[in-house]
């Protein structure tokens, strides 16, 4: 987690102020505008379920993605026509971004995709109580099957 003393983003519509500092995952993308459609960089700030965005590193940010109501996070390259592009999406709206270098788009889906993961109802995490994951075939199933240790989300066969 990265300390920039950067200013918090205030939601007026809540009245709340969210902090932005100590950020799990933090850089900058190429996002479109909602209204004109055109693309603007942007910094982006992930911290726990907020993906914030600035016009620059240090500024206040002045957009908000709530990541506990996204359904989706996904490659958009073939949708918008543009290398290192990927979606953000909602019951309502749909986030068009692209990254700098492939590495980069992976690196943003994936820590996207565990957040989104972390707002569900369904995930246990460390939570007391819940079932120990093993990255083990099961011996008492008849089953080839393990969870791939490079990648929570899939499984191989």
């Amino acid at each position: 987690m990265n300390k920039v003393n950067r200013p918090p983003y205030y939601d007026q519509s809540l009245d709340i102020r969210f902090d932005t500092d100590c950020a799990e995952f933090e850089g900058w993308l190429v996002k479109q505008s909602a209204w004109l459609r055109d693309w603007r960089r942007r910094y982006f700030i992930l911290k726990g379920s907020k993906l914030f965005f600035a016009k620059t590193s240090t500024c206040e940010p002045h957009g908000l993605i709530d990541l506990s109501l996204c359904t989706t996070v996904k490659s958009a390259e073939m949708k918008v026509n543009k290398q290192n592009a990927f979606e953000i999406s909602t019951p309502d709206t749909t986030f068009l971004l692209y990254a700098d270098t492939g590495k980069e788009k992976d690196d943003w889906i994936g820590n996207v995709g565990r957040a989104i993961v972390r707002c569900s109802s369904t995930y246990q995490g460390n939570a007391p109580g819940a079932p120990k994951q093993s990255n083990k075939p099961n011996d008492d199933e008849d089953s080839d099957s393990s969870v791939d240790s490079d990648n929570p989300y899939t499984y191989k066969y």
